[in-house]
Parts: structure tokens; C-alpha cells; sequence
């Protein structure tokens, strides 16, 4: 038997070890697949298997399918998928499904988490197909643009940044890839890359679509920039809403105020949520009157 490196420990799954040439095998012959490594199997289906001797075939596509959603970048993760696709279709194909179902909702954060998830256990099984990559990186843009994720905002736009990058080498002449990678890079305050990939892209859109992208070009040249990436503003608001748990509402405004006087990220960010968010912050502190002047801004 081969010498297996430490799976990665995942909630509610526990890892079983088969004997010397186990074989998965299911679906009345159609399946007998070799297997050395640990096999992930969910709590109660791991203490059925050491009573059993070995896990069944469902059993097995279970707690593989359940151990890639939870952690698609886990040990092992490229041979569960391979098994999945090889031994269990219809599981594949309920991955397809969910991810679109996700899709038709507005979504609401742990959803976007899911979907990510999903996409990663598709690209694993597609690593050239650069739509998969693209769909990644933009599930990660909607997680990072979210006010109520805001503390999540660091790891989203630099997960964006690593599957767009993936997504443009595989497919460099894609008008979306290109557009959306450079604004990722505005936002991470990388504006000298924001410009080479928006830049050859002006002579490609039609009038309205270059006139805005055209004025974005201009302003980065100008330096007419957020005073600092837009990412910091995105974590610093985390702190505020942080501080407006623990119930320091002075605090908390005080930073969303600081947020808003820059006016560039302002007008590139939507601040609906984050006006409500400072009226409440105001009206804890009885300052009825700052409370009435930013009621119903955006």
C-alpha cells in the first residue's frame, strides 16, 4: 500500500483507511474502481464502516461529495473529484444544478461561498476551461462587493485576482475576462495593470461602454484615485461594523465618516447600505440631527 500524506482534517467528515486492493464498487458492476488513499466518509457512515469492515459505494460518493464542497482546495481534492466524475454522474451532475439554482436567487452570502465551492470542484475536472475560471472570480467580485461581508473583503478580491488571472491566460482576447481583471486590480489599488488590460480594450466596446471606461483610463492618469485601494476602505468598514457590535457607536461612525469624505470611492461604490449604517450608528448616540441629514442618502 502506498504511503498516504495526512488528509486535511474537515468538519464532520473522519477518514477511512482501506484494506490492501480495496476496490469502490457500485451500480451493479458498472463501477469497480481501485482505491489506496483515505476515504472521507461523513460521522455516522465512518462508524458503520468500521462496524461493517468498509464503506459502500454510496456511502463513499457521499462523504466525497460532501468533503469537495466543503473544501474543494483540500488533500486529495483532484482524485475524490476524478472519482466522482468516473464513479458517481448523477453526483456531478447535482453539482451542475445546484450551481445554477444558486444562480436564478439573489443569493445571500454562504450561497456565493457555496457556488464558489462548486465551480472549484467542476474546474478540477476542467482545468482549460477558462468560462469555469472567469465564473469563479466573478462569484468572488459579488462576495466581495457584499457590505455585510465586508470582513471577507481582503480574501474575496484576492481570490478574484487569482482565478481572473487563470481565466485571461487561458483565454486573453475575452472582452469580460479582460474588463473585469482590471477592475479587480483597481481595486486592489493596482492601477497600473487596471490600465494595461483596459486600455486595448477601448478600440473593442461600443460608444457609451468606451466612453465610461475611457473616463476610468483618464482618471487613474490624472490620479484621481480613492486615497487608498478601495480593499482598505472595504476592511475598514469591517472594523466600523465590528465597533457597532461591541457597542462603541462613536467609533464606528467615526470611521464610516472618514470612509465617506473620499468622494472617488464614494462614486464608484454603491453606499446605500453603508448611510443607513451610520444613521443607525448616529441615533444610538442620540445625534438626532446628523441621523435626518444622512436619511435616505446613497
Amino acid at each position: 500500500m502506498i504511503k498516504c500524506i495526512e488528509p486535511t482534517p474537515l468538519e464532520g467528515i473522519s477518514y477511512f483507511q482501506p484494506i490492501e486492493n480495496f476496490h469502490i464498487t457500485g451500480r451493479d458492476g458498472r463501477v469497480d474502481i481501485p482505491w489506496e488513499l483515505p476515504i472521507p466518509l461523513v460521522e455516522e457512515d465512518y462508524r458503520a464502516a468500521l462496524e461493517q469492515g468498509e464503506p459502500g459505494y454510496d456511502q463513499i460518493g457521499k462523504g466525497m461529495y460532501k468533503a469537495l464542497a466543503q473544501n474543494p482546495d483540500c488533500v486529495y481534492a483532484i482524485d475524490f473529484a476524478r472519482i466522482l466524475q468516473s464513479g458517481y454522474p448523477h453526483l456531478i451532475a447535482e453539482i451542475g444544478g445546484e450551481v445554477i439554482t444558486i444562480d436564478i436567487k439573489e443569493a445571500e452570502v454562504p450561497f456565493l461561498t457555496r457556488k464558489i465551492n462548486l465551480l472549484k470542484i467542476m474546474s478540477l475536472l476542467e482545468k482549460n476551461n477558462a468560462g469555469l475560471w472567469y465564473e469563479i472570480g466573478q462569484t468572488f467580485v459579488e462576495k466581495g462587493s457584499r457590505m455585510e461581508a465586508t470582513h471577507l473583503a481582503v480574501q474575496s478580491w484576492y481570490g478574484a485576482e487569482k482565478y481572473l488571472a487563470k481565466s485571461f491566460e487561458l483565454d486573453p482576447l475575452n472582452l469580460h475576462t479582460a474588463y473585469q481583471f482590471g477592475e479587480v486590480h483597481y481595486v486592489l489599488g493596482h492601477y497600473e495593470q487596471a490600465l494595461q488590460l483596459w486600455e486595448p480594450l477601448l478600440d473593442k466596446l461600443k460608444d457609451s461602454e468606451r466612453l465610461s471606461l475611457e473616463t476610468r483610463i483618464n482618471a487613474i492618469k490624472k490620479g484621481e484615485l480613492p486615497r487608498v485601494p478601495a480593499v482598505d476602505y472595504l476592511t475598514a468598514l469591517s472594523v466600523a461594523f465590528e465597533q457597532h457590535q461591541e457597542e462603541d457607536y462613536y467609533e464606528a461612525a467615526a470611521i464610516v465618516e472618514d470612509v465617506l469624505a473620499d468622494e472617488v470611492f464614494c462614486s464608484q461604490f454603491p453606499m446605500a447600505g453603508v448611510y443607513r449604517f451610520l444613521e443607525q450608528c448616529y441615533r444610538a448616540v442620540n445625534m438626532t440631527d446628523k441621523a435626518d441629514a444622512v436619511r435616505g442618502r446613497c
